[in-house]
């Protein structure tokens, strides 16, 4: 496997993102990136991003964490912001990410009563990771998420979106961002999405994810998929659905998850207001509010 790592030096003068790296290795010579803030003993909330962001979208996210004394760890996904890149888009999996995380979570941070908080292909990879390992799982949130199974049709805006990202000539990953939310983003903020990818070299990540989808019954990720629903809609963990308003790409799973899982049962499921499929972007302070309210009264 070839691996790159972007130089520290592209991290300087993140806007409204001052912490400290920290950095695991997991597997196949990978080193995983993550930061974290809040009372070292507080309830650990894990916050997984999606593609192609990083960590720094979740930087309004975790001060509301951080205020309610919850610890919140916002982790890099392989092949995206500080961590490791391997290189060629076939070393990118469904499975590998799955166990990439796990490793980091799991085996490098030990952690134990976790409220796993996925976006984007950060519910992908978190609702497995929860779904095969419940004991160490106290609660998750789906935000603009979802767990395919190739048994029902992606939308065509999504269609659309996975085509330009496999065959666009340079992959504009601050663009992606941005055709993402509502509001407009600042250039010090667009920069900071650019900033993990120096070159084209670096975006097999962002290129693969979407390709790894399962969008056909017969996807080698189904079986996984199917298993892991089968689990979630039994499980007894408290499980929120906060969704935005206005994602035309994961809108539709909010009400398959509200009707679909247990620990959805008895629970007030917010929309967030006035936000795109990035709404850690557009309304950030509030989704952390929903999610330590959740975390502190389940």
């Amino acid at each position: 496997m070839r691996i790159l790592r972007t130089p520290d030096d592209h991290f300087t003068d993140l806007p409204g993102f001052p912490y400290t790296p920290h950095y695991a290795e997991v597997g196949d010579g990978l080193r995983m990136a993550y930061v974290e803030t809040g009372p070292a003993d507080g309830e650990p909330v894990v916050l997984l991003h999606g593609e192609p962001s990083w960590s720094f979208l979740y930087r309004h996210v975790m001060p509301e964490l951080a205020t309610a004394g919850l610890r919140a760890i916002a982790v890099d996904l392989i092949g995206f912001g500080r961590s490791d890149k391997p290189a060629d888009l076939a070393d990118h999996t469904y499975a590998r990410h799955v166990e990439w995380t796990r490793a980091l979570l799991l085996d490098a941070l030990g952690l134990t009563g976790m409220t796993v908080v996925g976006q984007d292909w950060g519910g992908l990879i978190g609702l497995r990771v929860a779904a095969e390992h419940p004991k160490r799982v106290a609660r998750i949130v789906a935000a603009n998420t979802g767990l395919p199974t190739g048994d029902i049709p992606m939308p065509e805006v999504w269609h659309r979106f996975r085509n330009a990202v496999l065959k666009a000539p340079v992959l504009d990953v601050a663009r992606l961002v941005q055709a993402g939310c509502r509001s407009e983003l600042p250039k010090e903020v667009l920069a900071a999405y650019d900033a993990p990818f120096p070159d084209e070299s670096y975006k097999a990540g962002p290129r693969a994810m979407p390709g790894l989808v399962p969008i056909a019954p017969d996807d080698p990720a189904a079986p996984a998929n199917r298993a892991a629903w089968q689990i979630l809609t039994t499980l007894d963990r408290p499980f929120l659905v906060a969704f935005s308003d206005s994602d035309p790409i994961t809108g539709g799973m909010a009400p398959i998850l509200r009707k679909s899982l247990r620990g959805t049962a008895g629970l007030r499921h917010p929309v967030i207001k006035d936000a795109g499929h990035f709404l850690q972007e557009d309304a950030g302070p509030e989704l952390g509010r929903q999610i330590a309210l959740f975390v502190t009264s389940t």
